[in-house]
């Protein structure tokens, strides 16, 4: 029998990329939209690891099952690490990807290609009914450039050039991106972890 795991997330692009990295795993992947009244959790950890716990624990509680949680942001190293934990809502409510995009170039708009440095960081945290848990962080370093490219992706893509290609994220396929992101990495490492949770 399959173990569940219920991925604490309504973002469509998160769900698709988390459930693509863990095929393979002998697991079925619930999303918290399949559980009626699933708590609407307030990220207002300071940092990436709390929030993700935050949301792993209240799902586990939830739903009863073994829960994973991610919280995701750019730091830049220009802003001091900002948007960071602001990242979804760096422009303001509603969240809106093109505002937030369009907020961090004006905010570069005087910054030198050479002092545009900036990482993707992942933290997930795992969840399960008898209070295990642990939290593991990936990152991806890069660069921002000064204009959109691409069309794939979501949030910062088309803003964030991996140093290795050259590449931003938006105009990579999928499995260019899952192969080095900040997300792919975390999991990596939470592949690492999960034999003892599904045990």
């Amino acid at each position: 029998m399959k173990t569940h795991i219920v991925l604490a997330t309504r973002n469509r692009h998160k769900l698709q990329e988390l459930r693509d990295m863990l095929q393979g795993i002998p697991v079925e992947i619930l999303s918290c939209d399949g559980f009626a009244g699933c708590p609407d959790v307030i990220e207002d950890g300071a940092t990436f690891a709390e929030n993700a716990l935050k949301k792993a624990r209240a799902l586990a509680r939830h739903t009863g099952h073994l829960t994973i949680a991610d919280d995701s942001g750019l730091e830049v190293d220009a802003l001091g690490g900002l948007p960071g934990i602001y990242s979804a809502r760096y422009a303001g409510e509603p969240a809106n990807d093109s505002r937030n995009n369009e907020k961090l170039l004006a905010e570069l708009a005087l910054v030198p290609t050479e002092k545009r440095g900036a990482q993707f960081t992942c933290v997930i945290a795992i969840v399960d009914g008898r209070g295990r848990e642990k939290v593991v962080e990936g990152v991806c370093r890069g660069v921002i450039i000064h204009e959109l490219k691409g069309r794939q992706g979501f949030a910062y893509d088309p803003l964030f050039a991996d140093t290795a290609s050259g590449l931003t994220f938006a105009e990579m396929d999928a499995a260019h991106k899952n192969s080095i992101s900040h997300r792919s990495r975390a999991m990596c490492e939470l592949k690492k972890i999960l034999p003892e949770f599904i045990a």
